[in-house]
């Protein structure tokens, strides 16, 4: 039962992304280009999820922890900075 909400959960976002970001708003093959878009991303969803290794916890955790998060807080650092830095640049300045 857990595999079947799992799947199911998959059909449903594709469908709706397919609705909100891929479709045209009003064609005459609707249902079919609907369904044809989501099988194709169903697809490709199934197929990436089944191409790269599962992490164990504490290698998700280690890969957040040491990895992801300095990360963004270096990306945020530099930009809070970068404005700062580039005020007195001539093209800014107020001089």
């Amino acid at each position: 039962l857990f595999f079947l909400a799992e799947y199911a959960n998959i059909l449903l976002m594709n469908t709706l992304s397919c609705i909100l970001f891929l479709s045209p708003p009003t064609t005459t093959w609707f249902s079919l280009n609907l369904m044809m878009k989501t099988c194709t991303l169903s697809l490709a969803f199934l197929w990436i999820r089944a191409s790269y290794p599962r992490f164990r916890y504490d290698q998700l955790m280690h890969l957040t922890w040491k990895t992801f998060l300095p990360l963004t807080l270096a990306i945020y650092l530099m930009a809070l900075a970068t404005p700062l830095a580039t005020i007195t640049t001539p093209p800014f300045s107020t001089q």
